[in-house]
């Protein structure tokens, strides 16, 4: 399977952190029967009591009027979503990649299902994120398949 590769608006918001907090900040997409595919909270750093939670998508008029009557706003990080088949050595490749091309990753977030992989790239202000995706691109299709395990010969 060739890999997909296409932009991810991420949006955000600060909350408390504290036990709550997270569940009360996605209400309104949950109450406006919004689907999200990407959720991710975690504390901002050097401030304890603070935590940072994100969302996508978040697509069309209904979806978009949840995240805001929730708090949230589009974030400015550029964020590329990238889907295909998991092999070994894939991330490296990737990574590498897009170093040598010059591009920064400001965050990485990738999840492994099955034989399935989907990762999350975010890059910082500035970057060229078609060029990034091209890059992408090029590094999944020089990945190849994991050949299976060849079985042992059977004794005669």
């Amino acid at each position: 399977m060739a890999i997909s590769v296409r932009k991810l608006a991420i949006w955000s918001r600060e909350i408390g952190n504290e036990p709550g907090t997270l569940g009360a900040a996605l209400g309104p997409f949950a109450d406006s029967g919004c689907d999200l595919q990407v959720c991710m909270a975690y504390e901002k750093p050097g401030e304890g009591m603070r935590s940072i939670a994100e969302v996508a998508p978040v697509e069309g008029a209904k979806a978009t009027r949840a995240a805001q009557a929730a708090g949230f706003a589009q974030s400015a990080i550029s964020c590329i979503v990238v889907d295909g088949d998991n092999r070994p050595g894939l991330g490296r490749a990737t990574a590498a990649a897009l170093g040598a091309a010059g591009i920064n990753i400001q965050f990485l977030v990738t999840l492994v299902t099955g034989k399935k992989y989907r990762s999350i790239f975010g890059f910082g202000a500035g970057a060229d994120v078609e060029q990034a995706k091209k890059v992408i691109r090029s590094a999944g299709a020089a990945i190849k398949p994991a050949r299976p395990a060849r079985r042992p010969a059977r004794k005669k």
